[in-house]
């Protein structure tokens, strides 16, 4: 297998914002991370540290997509999922 079809990827999460991730090469770390965006994140949590690779799947975003824009920018920022209106009504009072 070559090198380019594989990715050591580090995934952090935000301090600032709940289910907020970034996923970086692991060998460069932050380092291309823009400035604004550090101040918008916060502190970098660490979550794990995975093998990216094609034939296998990413939970909420596409491999190929992730591990493509790491190698061209740097890092991979996946936002958190929108809010599904259906859901958030379960937490709306309703006078009985």
């Amino acid at each position: 297998m070559n090198d380019t079809a594989r990715l050591i990827c580090e995934i952090v999460k935000s301090s600032r914002r709940e289910e907020m991730y970034l996923y970086l090469d692991k060998a460069r770390g932050m380092a291309p991370v823009p400035q604004a965006l550090h101040e918008q994140f916060g502190r970098p949590i660490p979550v794990m540290t995975l093998l990216l690779r094609p034939e296998r799947p990413l939970a909420r975003v596409d491999v190929v997509k992730v591990m493509a824009v790491i190698r061209e920018q740097g890092f991979y920022l996946q936002m958190p999922p929108p809010k599904d209106p259906e859901m958030l009504d379960l937490f709306t009072r309703r006078d009985e």
